[in-house]
């Protein structure tokens, strides 16, 4: 399984995280929820919605996930890794890279507001 991350994580480096959330930050949508702190990383390698969300958010998140779901599932094929795993990798990435004032998911299950440190990350994550 460490293998499986490592390589995801070399897949991830490649890639510059994942093509999904890389398109999706030229989305003015998405940056203006992910400023607002309408929406948040998590530590499965996908969005979440931080509060009370409209369809219109939903739509979005649901839009990104799905985008991001499909990357996964073939970069692990790729990899020999399970969806799980790679997933796992992208969302330690992804948190990793949260800069102040966003928002992510700690591994408790609670959002928090990135600030000047380093985020808290699963301790699966390399």
């Amino acid at each position: 399984m460490r293998n499986a991350i490592l390589a995801g994580i070399t897949a991830l480096a490649a890639l510059g995280l994942v093509a999904g959330p890389a398109l999706a930050q030229r989305d003015p949508a998405y940056a203006a929820a992910r400023a607002a702190g309408k929406i948040g990383e998590q530590p499965d390698g996908y969005l979440g919605i931080v509060g009370a969300a409209d369809k219109t958010l939903q739509d979005l998140v649901n839009d990104i996930n799905i985008k991001r779901r499909a990357v996964y599932t073939e970069k692990a094929k790729e990899n020999n890794a399970t969806l799980e795993a790679y997933a796992l990798t992208a969302g330690c990435q992804a948190i990793a890279r949260t800069t102040p004032g966003e928002k992510y998911m700690a591994p408790d299950g609670s959002w928090q507001t990135r600030g000047a440190g380093a985020p808290i990350r699963d301790p699966r994550c390399p």
